[in-house]
Formats: C-alpha cells, sequence, structure tokens
C-alpha cells in the first residue's frame, strides 16, 4: 500500500507536470465502489474537472489532492494498489526491470485520465489513475482550496508528521500513548492517531526506536516515547525526501531486508547477522529483530520463536492448525504473503484439568432439553396415558385367534388322561383334530369349491375330489 513517502512521490510529479496546466479533456470510468462509496460519480467527476485549470497539489498522510482554480476540489486515496501515472514520465517508486516492455497507453484499470491543453510550446500533458483492487476512493470536495484539510475526511485523521510538525510534538505523542491501551504497533497504524503510517513505516520506526511491537503503548516509558517521536520524524522525513525511493534509503534500515522472507537464498537476516522474525500485530504481518527491540512492559502475546526465517533454500513452511488443517496465509496490504504466529497449545496437564471441570459440569448439570426435545417429551407421555387407559384394538385376525383358543380350551377336559393346559398353550395334537371335527360337524355343509389352474380345493372338498381324480384316471364312473 502507498504510504506517506509514496503519496509525497504522486504529489511531487502533479506539482511538476500538471500544475499550471488546463485540463482540455477529461474522461472518467464510472465505477460504484471508487466513486460511488463517497458519494460521487465518475460523470460529475468529467463535469467539475473539464476546462479547469490546476492550481496546486496537497498531501495528509496517505490522502492527497488537487487545488483547482475553483471548486469542487478532487480528494484521493490510492488503497491497496491505486496509482496516478503520467504518460511522459515514469513515476512508480520502482524502476522498470531492463528489457521490460513499456506500457501500453490508454493503461489498464483506468478510474480517471486527464489531458491537458498544449501551451507555450509545450506538449500536451497526460495523466491517469488507475488501481487495480478497486480500493482506492474518488471524491470531491466543495470548499476553498486552503480549507480541504478542514473538511472530511482529512479532519477526522491525524496530524502528519512531516507537515505538521508543530502539532506532532512529543507532549502531544505522551499523552497519545498513555491513553492508548493497544500494541503500539496498531497505534501507528490507525490513521486517526496520525495521518501516513502504514506496515512498513510502522516497522521501521520501531526497529529504529528500538521498541517491541506487540508493546502496549500506554506502558511505554517516557524516554522511550521521546525516541519514538525521534524516529517517526527521522523515518519518514527521510522517506518523503527521497520520494519512496528505496535505492536510496540507508543501508541499515530494516526496509532492506525484510521483503526476503520465503524468497530462495534469503538470508532472513541484517548484515550484522540478527535475525528478523515475524509476527501478526494489530492484524497486519509485522517485521521484528527480537535482540534489538526487547519487551520491557506487557505485551499482546508472547512472539513464537519459531518464526524465525532461518531457511537460506526454502521458504518457511506453513504452519498447521491443531486438527491438521493448514493455517490461511495472512494478505499483506503491500503485496508480501506471511503467516500467521502459531498458537501456543495449552499443556497436558491444564488439558486434563479441564477434561475433568466439563466432566463434573455433566455429573451436576441436567441435560439440556431443546423445543423440539420437549415437544417428542410431551408426546410419549401422553401416549404412554392412552396406553394404560384405552383397551388394546383387537383385530380380525386377533379375533379368530381369540376364538380358536377359547374352543381349544374346551375341547381340553374331554380328552383322558391329559391335565389342562395354560391359557394360550397349544393341546396335544389329537385333542386337536377332535375339537376341528366337532366344528366341522357344526358347521352346515356347503358345496366344495372347484380346484383351478390357480388354487388348491378346500380342505373339506380334498378327500372328494382326489377319488374323483382317480376314477377319471382308471376310465371307472362313480
Amino acid at each position: 500500500m502507498p504510504e506517506i513517502a509514496e503519496v509525497a512521490r504522486t504529489v511531487h510529479f502533479i506539482r511538476k507536470l500538471l500544475v499550471g496546466k488546463t485540463l482540455a479533456k477529461v474522461t472518467a470510468s464510472e465505477d460504484a465502489i471508487v466513486y460511488g462509496k463517497v458519494g460521487t460519480s465518475a460523470a460529475e467527476f468529467e463535469k467539475h474537472m473539464s476546462g479547469k485549470t490546476v492550481v496546486d497539489a496537497g498531501q495528509q498522510g496517505k490522502y492527497f489532492w488537487m487545488i483547482m482554480s475553483s471548486p469542487p476540489h478532487p480528494v484521493m486515496h490510492f488503497g491497496m494498489s491505486g496509482w496516478l501515472k503520467f504518460k511522459s514520465e515514469h513515476t512508480y517508486y520502482y524502476q522498470p526491470k531492463k528489457g521490460e516492455k513499456q506500457e501500453e497507453w490508454p493503461p489498464r484499470f483506468l478510474k480517471f485520465m486527464l489531458e491537458t491543453k498544449a501551451e507555450n510550446g509545450e506538449d500536451a500533458v497526460e495523466a491517469a489513475f488507475v488501481d487495480m483492487r478497486r480500493l482506492a476512493r474518488i471524491r470531491l470536495v466543495d470548499c476553498p482550496g486552503e480549507e480541504i484539510r478542514k473538511n472530511s475526511p482529512l479532519k477526522e485523521n491525524g496530524p502528519d508528521p512531516v507537515i505538521d510538525k508543530d502539532t506532532f510534538t512529543v507532549d502531544w505523542l505522551k499523552k497519545k500513548c498513555n491513553s492508548k491501551k493497544v500494541p503500539i504497533k496498531a497505534m501507528l497504524l490507525d490513521q486517526a492517531n496520525i495521518s501516513g503510517i502504514g506496515n512498513w513505516v510502522g516497522d521501521e520506526v520501531l526497529y529504529n526506536a528500538k521498541i517491541h511491537p506487540e508493546q502496549y503503548a500506554n506502558t511505554l516509558q517516557d524516554e522511550q516515547i521521546e525516541q519514538l517521536h525521534k524516529s517517526i520524524h527521522y523515518v519518514c522525513t527521510t522517506s518523503v525526501e527521497l520520494l519512496a525511493d528505496s535505492d536510496k534509503f540507508p543501508a541499515d534500515w530494516l526496509f532492506k531486508h525484510r521483503w526476503q522472507k520465503g524468497k530462495k537464498n534469503a538470508s532472513g537476516a541484517l548484515p550484522n547477522g540478527q535475525k528478523i522474525a515475524f509476527l501478526t500485530v494489530g492484524g497486519r504481518t509485522s517485521a521484528v529483530v527480537p535482540s534489538v527491540q526487547k519487551k520491557t512492559g506487557p505485551v499482546a502475546k508472547d512472539m513464537d520463536e519459531a518464526e524465525f526465517v532461518d531457511g537460506a533454500d526454502e521458504a518457511p513452511k506453513k504452519a498447521k492448525k491443531a486438527n491438521g488443517t493448514k493455517r490461511k496465509a495472512v494478505k499483506e496490504e503491500d503485496g508480501e504473503d506471511d503467516e500467521q504466529p502459531k498458537k501456543k497449545m495449552p499443556s497436558r496437564s491444564k488439558k486434563a484439568a479441564q477434561q475433568e471441570n466439563e466432566d463434573t459440569e455433566e455429573e451436576v448439570m441436567p441435560k439440556k432439553t431443546t423445543p423440539r426435545g420437549r415437544k417428542t417429551q410431551v408426546k410419549e407421555a401422553q401416549e404412554d396415558t392412552e396406553e394404560e387407559v384405552m383397551p388394546k384394538k383387537t383385530t380380525a385376525r386377533g379375533r379368530k385367534a381369540q376364538v380358536k383358543e377359547e374352543q381349544e380350551d374346551k375341547a381340553e377336559p374331554m380328552a383322558k388322561g391329559h391335565a389342562k393346559s395354560p391359557k394360550r398353550t397349544k393341546a396335544p395334537l389329537k385333542v386337536e383334530e377332535e375339537a376341528e371335527e366337532e366344528e366341522e360337524e357344526k358347521k352346515p355343509a356347503t358345496p366344495a369349491k372347484k380346484a383351478t389352474g390357480r388354487g388348491k380345493a378346500t380342505k373339506s372338498a380334498a378327500p372328494e375330489t382326489a377319488a374323483n381324480v382317480g376314477r377319471r384316471r382308471s376310465g371307472r364312473r362313480g
């Protein structure tokens, strides 16, 4: 992400190439996020910029603006990947590699393009605002040019440490630190506190001040805060004066070596051999040199020493969660993908105590009943009551079985030498046959059914049918 120095570089080129020029042509690409999120549109931008002259440019931290010949004025923020390019000059903060093809024009991911009039023998200047990730913001502020900083969003942000030196004093910083119970790195990243400090600037400042990024701001001693103020002023002023040209940064800066993480043949250390570690503070991956940045007070959490980048031939392995799944990498705003620090697992004794407490709770606490469970319990209670009160229903098949059992009970005393069997106990075979014969005698005679191919004759007609069949086979007639 462009920080205080990169934005200063953009303001430098606006003043060099656009100030004093009249905009002959303005084209803007509609974007409901880049424009719409801050209450404007591409059409409004075109309308209010066309034909105006660029009078000056300004900056507060990561915000910058152009002062036009009349309001409204465009106030812009690059977000993560935005930039203002010029056709006639390379303005990006890194130099193109040898043999790299010249970028096409108009460039990709265009949000607006400005073209000046060719005046006083000078060629027209073309500038293009681009943003691949659509996290940039372009708004119009309707006020006099000198009052832009008194309006939103600038008035909600803290002082710029380079421009607002009268405000950004040691006493001001002491009051700010003493009122913030957060890690010092998180405090520096919050633009409401100080404008312009991003991830790499924050790491550089804390390394220079020899302060651990996780230490709480309100625990810093006065001497540490005084050194922090000096480091903020030194790092921000130096990088702004060098227009974010990292090739010109001091050789002992952490910036020169922090980007080695994960690269092949990277030492993961400063030239003097001091190790560089990486941890997450304030939601951002921070580079820290533990041998220099000592903890002198309470910190957000203990740093995992395993995060040292020692590998000279391979990238650091990704940490795994306790359940074996891979941990997601933390996405860096400035493009680097760093791992989150490993979480310390509780010791076995703590686990055992925790399990013991859970077991005790299970014994004491009754089971929780969900709404669905309560309905089931009520339904079961009703069914139990019905079973006790209501007699059992008897099916047709059941009634036949009862009649048969009663007949068997009556037939049992008639059988000699046999004691009466308990209810629902089968009688001996002989008694059964006698009972059946007795039952058959009582029934009126019915004509025998003819045997068909699909079914057999009834039991009573079976002997007669068999005899008839025998006579037919022998050729005799009955």
